[in-house]
């Protein structure tokens, strides 16, 4: 644990002592250290596997397989662009092709200056508002690739003003 910080490796112990009760708690503490780092790295899992006993390929499965979690930080804004079937009919590929081209970045990537990622969505539930695109925890229906920019600047007004 050689990588982590004492008041991380504090942090993380009380998260799983909170859950050390729960049948399957596993779940519950990777949320809660998602919620609070952003991103649950090795070093983190391998940790979280000597204080739970779960072996860590499991949780690594966990984090991997569900699309909540990542193994990277992400940018302040997550941009996930749906390719679910019934967005995916709907055109939402080329969607994530011009947010891909106009944020200079791959899915699964972050900007340079830590304010975007691009992420594939599997489904985000609104089927009938597809082609759907979740930023952070808002969703965008119906959008075209011909929206990707406003939406980009939407986001750049709103840090100039907050900040």
């Amino acid at each position: 644990m050689a990588h982590l910080q004492p008041a991380a490796v504090k942090q993380i112990t009380e998260i799983c002592e909170r859950y050390k009760d729960e049948p399957t708690p596993l779940m519950m503490i990777l949320s809660d250290i998602q919620r609070e780092y952003g991103y649950i790295p090795p070093e983190v899992q391998e940790l979280v596997s000597s204080l739970t006993g779960v072996p860590v390929s499991e949780i690594y499965g966990v984090v991997t397989f569900y699309s909540f979690f990542s193994l990277t930080p992400k940018g302040k804004y997550d941009i996930g662009v749906c390719l679910g079937t019934a967005c995916y009919v709907k055109g939402s590929q080329l969607v994530l092709d011009k947010f891909s081209e106009l944020l200079g970045i791959e899915p699964g990537e972050t900007t340079p200056d830590g304010l975007f990622t691009l992420d594939v969505l599997r489904c985000v539930g609104a089927c009938a508002l597809a082609p759907a695109v979740r930023v952070n925890d808002k969703v965008h229906p119906l959008v075209k690739p011909s929206q990707c920019q406003q939406i980009i600047d939407e986001i750049k007004k709103q840090e100039e003003a907050s900040a």
